[in-house]
């Protein structure tokens, strides 16, 4: 899930998170869902949900800066690998394989 403002000003920084997002989502077979929060222009997050019933892990957040496809990907391969150890989340532990080989 992306979390982000709907103003203007953060419109080319949402395109990479994004992009990013919905491409490590695709390539692992995982549902994306953007969520558009009203207000003034703020950091944009990604968080990952196992399941509706527990709260969202947050994986990743731009600190209102621009950052490049490459770099957002390889954090959200990050600590994807490093929650697919964590017993909660077994979905993860069985594409492990599939995580690594994300770029």
């Amino acid at each position: 899930m992306v979390y982000a403002s709907n103003s203007l000003p953060n419109r080319k920084r949402l395109e990479s998170v994004r992009d990013a997002a919905q491409a490590t989502a695709k390539r692992l077979n995982l549902n994306f869902e953007m969520v558009k929060l009203n207000g003034a222009d703020s950091p944009i997050y990604i968080y990952y949900e196992e399941r509706t019933d527990e709260e969202p892990i947050p994986l990743y957040c731009d600190e209102g800066k621009m950052s490049d496809l490459q770099g957002i990907c390889l954090a959200l391969k990050n600590m994807m690998f490093v929650l697919s150890f964590h017993p909660k989340h077994s979905a993860l532990a069985r594409m492990r394989g599939e995580i690594l080989k994300l770029s």
